[in-house]
């Protein structure tokens, strides 16, 4: 195939440049920072939002949908939170021809907002929890954009939940992280993801502790997939959210909060793209099985129509590419960007000894395969690609990963992976001077993997890394 991208290994931020393009999946928008999502970008985020609802909804949340501006002192009644937000924030004063009485932000997350609905709706213990995710857009004003990691305007989903106890709160929010996050993140994105908890540095503005989903990127970098938050009582202190408790005192409920966004597009992207342009596992792939005629002949088209509604009929996404006008080689390299997990070449030459050719994109090279066992060759190798992409996304990040023991060790590690260091040495004197080498703390873990309730926990380890 004639190189259309810049190597991996040449240069990493112009090869995702040269994916987002030739792949045809964004492009820059008309005000600095924002976004075009062209349709085989927006597809991709499709099955993503349709397969994270699933599991939000198996969770219990109800989707709602609340204003995009939000009233300036919406925000500064929780400390933290404006502090945390002010230098992203997007504001309007002016509307309708006149000055606004009171400067209106457009929203950049939405407890607040969504924290005075709750205090309108729940009146009683018999009220909780109250579950709700909501599907948006949000702003934070982005000084150094790159498509689909940081930009000015991006979708998400974010949920809000309010409790009767901390401990159902963190249950809850624990619950998120797991059960639709990295399940989704594991099992359809096929990423390897660390779960952890950020430290008190690192934690989402407002927050008494932050989840986190972190996954390594193709140049050793680390992406926070996403992050789920536990708010204490700050903002229903600041906002009024109080319930009746069974013993008829009145209370303040526990909130969370928690998010996931369009920038798993990028880490899609980053994690599994090779030389050839995306690599979309299998079980997320809009197209599964990419059915393409060579060229005309005896019964080829015919054929192929019949093995696209084939796999259409036993559940497999399919596209059906006939363009005979257009060059098979150029139309192949154009499936081959776009990461369609398996080509189906149906051509006079092999269609006359009874075959088709399954090209796979996760392992490369072409098998022929009969006709009448095609359907479940591709059923079979789908299900083998969707693994063998986890495996090979973390073999990669196990190689990357190291253990040291100073911050001046990790620092250099963290040039081309993760660091894990024990957190009693690092320490937050430890995780500041990290920070003047732009490397960062991204989460703790407990010697077992799973995550802890508190930075305070003995035997910590910390995943230490360069980010986006």
């Amino acid at each position: 195939m004639a190189r259309v991208l810049t190597p991996q290994a040449e240069d990493f931020p112009r090869w995702y440049q040269d994916v987002i393009n030739k792949a045809e999946l964004a492009d820059n928008g008309p005000v600095r920072g924002t976004m075009v999502i062209r349709p085989t970008g927006y597809a991709i985020w499709e099955r993503m939002q349709s397969e994270m609802d699933d599991r939000i909804k198996l969770a219990g949340a109800q989707n709602a949908y609340f204003p995009l501006f939000i009233p300036e002192s919406y925000l500064k009644r929780e400390a933290q939170h404006v502090e945390g937000f002010s230098p992203e924030l997007a504001v309007v004063t002016h509307a309708g021809g006149k000055d606004l009485d009171e400067p209106i932000v457009v929203r950049p997350t939405s407890e607040t907002v969504i924290g005075e609905f709750m205090a309108k709706w729940v009146q009683s213990y018999r009220d909780l929890p109250l579950l709700l995710n909501q599907w948006a857009n949000v702003v934070r004003w982005e000084l150094r954009p790159r498509v689909f990691l940081r930009t000015s305007e991006f979708l998400w989903q974010e949920g809000h939940t309010a409790h009767a106890s901390e401990a159902d709160a963190r249950a809850y929010a624990r619950r998120i992280l797991h059960e639709a996050y990295q399940d989704l993140m594991v099992n359809v994105l096929a990423m390897p993801v660390i779960v952890g908890r950020k430290t008190a540095a690192e934690r989402f503005a407002g927050a008494t502790g932050t989840y986190t989903l972190e996954a390594m990127m193709r140049d050793g970098k680390a992406l926070q997939m996403g992050t789920s938050h536990e708010l204490g009582q700050n903002f229903a202190k600041a906002f009024g959210i109080e319930f009746t408790g069974d013993s008829g005192s009145r209370e303040h409920a526990w909130t969370t909060s928690w998010g996931t966004s369009t920038r798993m597009v990028g880490g899609l992207i980053m994690c599994h793209g090779d030389d050839s342009g995306l690599r979309v596992p299998p079980r997320l792939a809009p197209i599964q099985a990419h059915v393409m005629v060579v060229k005309s002949g005896d019964a080829v088209p015919e054929t192929a129509a019949k093995l696209r509604d084939a796999l259409r009929d036993a559940g497999v996404r399919v596209g059906f590419d006939d363009r005979t006008d257009t060059p098979f080689g150029r139309r192949a390299v154009d499936a081959e960007l776009k990461g369609y997990p398996i080509r189906v070449e149906v051509g006079p030459r092999d269609l006359a000894a009874g075959n088709v050719v399954l090209a796979r994109r996760s392992t490369g090279g072409k098998t022929p395969v009969p006709v009448d066992k095609a359907v479940d060759e591709i059923q079979t190798a789908l299900a083998a690609d969707q693994q063998a992409l986890y495996d090979q996304a973390l073999a990669f990040r196990e190689a990357r990963t190291v253990d040291v023991t100073t911050a001046a060790d990790a620092v250099e590690a963290a040039a081309t992976g993760f660091a894990r260091i024990p957190w009693s040495t690092l320490g937050t004197a430890g995780e500041a001077e990290l920070n003047k080498q732009a490397v960062t703390v991204r989460c703790l873990v407990r010697a077992d993997g799973s995550v802890p309730d508190s930075e305070d926990e003995p035997d910590l380890t910390a995943y230490v890394a360069r980010s986006y």
